[in-house]
């Protein structure tokens, strides 16, 4: 098993950011790694409420989380009904799904 792997994070040595890392005291840069994106089966989803939703410039999933959940830590719920692990895998005007019960989504997530 490699030490990114086993360790979950991975430090980055690479002397391209040295100068920048010099600059602003920075001794080294961890990344953690965060949980593996789960895809959500359509089944599992049809039995979930939701509003349709269709994409503008300048949406995000935090500003939705926001918007529709008062807490735009949720963004993560929204990408993973949608199987869409950034903004970057929606074009503007696709319509998306927003599920409306929280907890009911929670559960399938």
């Amino acid at each position: 098993m490699s030490r990114y792997k086993q360790n979950r994070k991975a430090t980055n040595k690479d002397d391209m950011y040295k100068d920048t890392f010099d600059k602003k005291g920075i001794k080294s840069l961890t990344q953690f790694r965060s949980k593996r994106f789960r895809q959500i089966d359509e089944s599992e989803k049809q039995k979930i409420r939701f509003e349709p939703y269709i994409w503008k410039y300048g949406d995000t999933f935090q500003l939705l989380a926001s918007k529709y959940y008062s807490d735009p830590k949720l963004w993560w719920v929204i990408a993973s009904f949608n199987n869409k692990p950034t903004e970057n895998h929606i074009d503007l005007g696709e319509t998306i799904k927003i599920p409306t019960n929280l907890s009911e989504t929670l559960q399938v997530i």
